[in-house]
């Protein structure tokens, strides 16, 4: 049983954002629990209690009681509470500290002191449990996200604990891949663990969830059974900031302009290694220009191999860009386009978020471009966080930051790799406000998405990618929905 009592946690920093406030919460054995709220409510904090990150990692001042079968958390050693809790973390990279899979989900055991016969049969009851048989003895750094997440929840489940917390696990996964996480948590309560996860997405909860506990500004403002949750309507769901819980049929908020001019691409080709596998070919492709268009398909489809070949980046790339009768080879290329990528961390490089703003900028009036970085830190909600470190902030707040430079950099073509992944329903909207305002200004728009709420929400032409080939394009009209919701609920990607 975990129990937290009239608990109230601020970090060492001070902010009132993440901080909780007058907790109290029992967590029965083998319950399956969803924390649901907006961004900054305390869902990562509160998961950061039971596992013990607090206060053997992030500092601060906790008031309360945290109990784990009734003894203070705080009186474990933290590799005690490991072996009884296995958490499973929003980025599975943070959590990685071997270099292929198979020692990875057995690191856990070894650190446990494990005889090697008894680590073997846990790698095998876990292989065995969560279909892993493909992803043995591969390199990590060459997995897609989803396979990462599937390796992080082996790692938590090879040690065998008796609670799993995990922290919006499906903020990067495919719509296929979350089918398989949900399989992973319907495994664990076959067997009778705990399990706590903290969401954004709620729909494939909904199954396994007993109750859902929303939180705002630090507190828990209401308890669900899941019965009283589903019978929520969608526009209360909105004004709690919370995701839908049905996103597959919704109905497109955007229209296509008919008589757009277009965009041209062709001859794209790229592989990563000389004679190795194809992973982007596209021999000619006319897109509309001034759309934002929503490029869709499974994880390791090459989605963003050709977002990286489309802004030039891989310098090995074939092919041209062909925009106003005008071609744009690679090099051309970067200086028309911007990219955010799907792991923000790797384009955050400024001591301050204004900073980050002004660096996509020209330079050439100071006072003109701060007045401008704040108006656009405004519209994304983090004009209160303008002098704190980007490292600092959330995953969410990261990726609104890097959409940000995005906007601020005014270039002719952009691309947004997963840019709502983390992203609560109010930031979510922010968000594609901001992208339906950048098509209003005549910019060319390319989302690769898992997101259908995002999709509906401002896409107005989609594109469909499977094993490095475009299968399908097509404005999003009436059949462009049917095979949209296809895609999602059956995973058929034919025409």
């Amino acid at each position: 049983m975990i129990e937290l009592k009239n608990v109230s946690f601020t970090y060492e920093s001070g902010e009132a954002e993440n901080s909780l406030k007058n907790i109290n919460l029992t967590i029965r054995d083998g319950e399956t629990i969803l924390l649901c709220g907006e961004s900054g409510c305390g869902k990562t904090t509160l998961t950061r209690l039971i596992n013990g990150l607090i206060p053997h990692y992030y500092e601060g001042k906790m008031t309360g009681e945290v109990l784990l079968d009734g003894r203070e958390v705080n009186e474990y050693p933290l590799y005690q509470i490991a072996q009884r809790v296995g958490s499973v973390f929003q980025n599975p990279r943070t959590q990685f500290y071997n270099v292929e899979t198979t020692s990875e989900i057995v690191f856990g055991c070894e650190n446990m002191g494990l005889p090697v016969l008894e680590m073997r049969k846990r790698l095998e009851k876990t292989t065995q449990n969560l279909k892993l048989e493909k992803l043995l003895n591969r390199s990590l750094f060459a997995l897609s996200g989803g396979e990462k997440q599937k390796i992080a929840c082996a790692s938590a489940d090879a040690t065998q604990p008796d609670i799993f917390v995990l922290d919006e696990p499906s903020s990067n996964l495919d719509i296929v891949t979350i089918r398989d996480l949900a399989g992973v948590i319907r495994h664990w309560r076959s067997e009778g663990k705990t399990i706590i996860v903290a969401e954004h997405r709620l729909y494939y909860l909904m199954p396994y969830a007993d109750r859902i506990i929303f939180m705002k500004h630090g507190a828990i403002c209401h308890e669900f059974t899941k019965q009283e949750f589903q019978r929520l309507q969608p526009a209360e769901l909105q004004n709690m900031g919370l995701r839908a819980l049905d996103p597959f049929h919704l109905l497109p908020e955007s229209t296509p302009n008919p008589n757009s001019s277009t965009l041209r691409i062709h001859n794209f080709w790229f592989s990563y290694e000389k004679n190795g596998p194809v992973k982007v070919d596209i021999p000619d492709l006319t897109l509309p220009k001034g759309e934002i268009i929503g490029i869709i398909g499974n994880n390791g489809a090459g989605k963003s191999t050709f977002a990286r070949c489309l802004c030039g980046l891989d310098k090995k790339a074939k092919g041209k860009l062909e925009i106003n009768n005008t071609s744009y080879g690679a090099k051309q290329r970067r200086h028309l386009s911007y990219l955010v990528m799907q792991d923000v961390n790797h384009q955050l490089f400024t001591e301050d978020i204004l900073d980050e703003m002004l660096l996509s900028m020209a330079g050439d009036d100071v006072e003109k471009e701060t007045t401008r970085a704040n108006e656009i830190l405004s519209s994304l909600d983090l004009l209160d966080k303008v002098k704190l470190h980007p490292m600092s902030l959330s995953g969410g707040e990261k990726q609104r930051i890097a959409i940000g430079s995005a906007i601020a950099s005014n270039k002719e073509v952009m691309i947004f790799d997963e840019p709502t992944s983390g992203l609560d329903y109010r930031h979510m909207v922010e968000v594609s406000e901001n992208l339906n305002h950048l098509k209003e200004m005549g910019k060319s728009l390319f989302l690769i998405t898992h997101d259908p709420e995002l999709i509906y929400k401002c896409c107005t032409y989609l594109l469909f990618i499977e094993d490095s080939q475009v299968l399908w394009h097509r404005p999003m009209d009436d059949t462009a929905v049917k095979l949209l919701q296809s895609f999602f609920l059956m995973g058929n990607i034919q025409v």
